[in-house]
């Protein structure tokens, strides 16, 4: 059985997820939806524990929002948008406590991210950040306006074409920054799929934004596959 604990530092508590006794294993940084470290993201971390994975779910913003505080989680995750430099700071922050822990292999870690997540994923990796691979589930791909930096991770994003939050434009931006940063990318666009799909609380939330578990499972099956040649 998976053991947890919490990692409180500068004010946050990012929660470790892991099998105990067992020694360093690659370890998997998951970054939150906009609503931040809910049972969702502890099941994706349960999940990625039972395939031989540490995991470090992410705590940006320092507290823990309900489902009907939503309206807040927005402000807390735009308050963060506005400032990339500053939370590419952040995320460099969580890199670091992830390798401080002895159940993560410190020179094997990788990030996910899921909506604002996936952005945070993507945007560990344009830091320049040493890590094996990130990956975004319906992410947002923006770029951070920061001085670009050479990308050492592989990357991989899964996206649901219908997205409202990403434009087939953006996609193709995003392609373009990847190519030009010279790092080995992919990109899995699912038709007639918008945000949202992998998360079952999401449809409903605004237009545009529904649960497609066909499509979560494929991106899953992607993923995993994804992580195993990023730790070989």
């Amino acid at each position: 059985m998976s053991k947890r604990r919490t990692i409180a530092s500068d004010g946050v508590q990012h929660e470790l997820v892991g099998e105990g006794g067992g020694g360093a294993r690659p370890g998997v940084i998951l970054f939150p939806t906009v609503m931040g470290i809910t049972d969702l993201e502890r099941g994706f971390a349960e999940r990625l524990v039972e395939q031989g994975y540490s995991v470090l779910l992410a705590d940006l913003y320092g507290r823990r929002f309900t489902p009907d505080q939503r309206s807040e989680a927005m402000a807390a995750m735009t308050a963060l948008r506005e400032d990339r430099a500053a939370l590419r700071d952040r995320l460099l922050g969580v890199l670091g406590a992830a390798i401080e822990q002895e159940e993560i292999d410190d020179e094997q870690v990788a990030a996910i991210g899921f909506c604002f997540g996936g952005q945070n994923a993507l945007d560990l990796a344009r830091s320049g950040a040493a890590v094996v691979g990130v990956a975004s589930f319906h992410g947002l791909f923006d770029p951070p306006g920061l001085p670009p930096q050479p990308i050492k991770a592989k990357v991989a994003a899964y996206h649901g074409w219908d997205d409202p939050l990403v434009a087939p434009d953006a996609v193709v931006a995003l392609a373009r920054e990847l190519t030009e940063a010279q790092c080995d990318w992919q990109i899995h666009a699912f038709g007639h799929v918008g945000h949202g799909f992998t998360n079952p609380s999401a449809t409903g939330a605004m237009p545009g934004i529904k649960f497609d578990e066909r499509t979560a499972r494929r991106a899953w099956a992607e993923c995993d596959a994804f992580l195993a040649e990023c730790f070989a």
